[in-house]
């Protein structure tokens, strides 16, 4: 079975591709590389790779296709509020033209990669059927390729939507900006967690290597039963408020609790239910905070991750390449030629 995994070469994609691979998978990556082709240098000779964008590639990409897994997007709240054209532009209508293309070509199913973020700030537990409250332009982009794409389902053509919870763990795509990463890399650098005020806001999280699980769950699954159908993905026992999370973190790599606050009270704060995937699909997760904090230390320590890589926090890497970006537009307006 071929598979396209768009942003196969992110902080997801790379250790959802690696699964797929491992699984016997016939795997095409399509990546613009923003973040560079480090996390797959190691499965090039197994990978198929289309380096172009969501928004232009060929359609010719979807001949033979089996199944697409969308994950190419701008992927966090502030790194979409940087331009919120451009965000609108690949979070929601790239996705929706990948997924009308994949139609159009044959392909037989295709899954979205959402985010429980879209839930933005709520009392109780929330389903699959709560009402949305989007209020960044990240979560609302998500709605509306949701909104679109699944309207595409029919017989010949199953499309789901994935509501991830916060991720963590490591990854060859390394992201230090999550909450969980975030916290390890403060206790590493300054022996301090950095909590997000006031710490009583609540998120439910899970492990990269779950999530990615969730995608091949989905994959795999009969299509009357993930046809046209929103999952949430995580599980109710990770959902916890910020500052129990940060001395969950400290007890799993063996530090003294040190905190310090940063930044404005968060305004989202959501606990949600995983019971229509755990139900549905039979599906459960294996691993919990504590194992990720753990084995993103571990890369700290040993130098297999450097926390100093720019390209760890999204945002920052986003602005430089803006920067970048503007000075080349720049030289060519004065003719300048480096």
């Amino acid at each position: 079975m071929r598979v396209m995994v768009t942003g196969g070469a992110g902080y997801i994609g790379s250790v959802l591709s690696r699964m797929l691979l491992d699984k016997g998978y016939d795997v095409t990556i399509l990546d613009r590389l923003f973040f560079g082709s480090d996390s797959i240098k190691d499965i090039s000779d197994r990978i198929t790779l289309l380096k172009t964008d969501s928004r232009w590639y060929e359609p010719s990409a979807l001949k033979g296709v089996d199944a697409v897994l969308d994950l190419a997007a701008l992927s966090n709240d502030p790194s979409g509020d940087l331009d919120q054209k451009k965000t609108l532009e690949i979070n929601h209508e790239a996705r929706v033209r990948t997924a009308k293309l994949a139609k159009k070509n044959g392909v037989s199913k295709y899954i979205l990669a959402s985010s429980c973020s879209v839930y933005g700030f709520q009392e109780g537990i929330l389903t699959e059927q709560s009402t949305p409250n989007p209020l960044t332009t990240y979560a609302k982009a998500n709605i509306l390729a949701e909104k679109d794409n699944l309207k595409l389902a029919d017989k010949k053509f199953t499309s789901t939507a994935v509501r991830q919870a916060t991720v963590y763990g490591y990854s060859g795509r390394m992201r230090l900006d999550l909450a969980v990463n975030g916290m390890v890399l403060g206790f590493f650098k300054n022996g301090k967690i950095p909590i997000m005020r006031d710490g009583k806001q609540w998120r439910p999280f899970v492990h990269i290597k779950d999530t990615s699980s969730a995608f091949i769950k989905i994959l795999e699954s009969e299509p009357e039963l993930v046809n046209g159908q929103i999952f949430n993905v995580g599980s109710e026992n990770q959902n916890v408020q910020i500052f129990d999370l940060a001395k969950e973190v400290a007890d799993a790599i063996k530090l003294p609790f040190n905190f310090e606050w940063y930044g404005s009270t968060d305004t989202r704060s959501y606990k949600v239910s995983f019971e229509k995937i755990r139900k549905t699909l039979g599906y459960k997760t294996a691993y919990t905070a504590a194992d990720g904090a753990r084995e993103v230390y571990e890369a700290l320590k040993s130098g297999k991750l450097n926390g100093d890589d720019p390209r760890t926090i999204t945002v920052k890497w986003y602005k430089q390449l803006m920067e970048m970006q503007s000075i080349m537009k720049d030289v060519e307006l004065n003719g300048v030629v480096l």
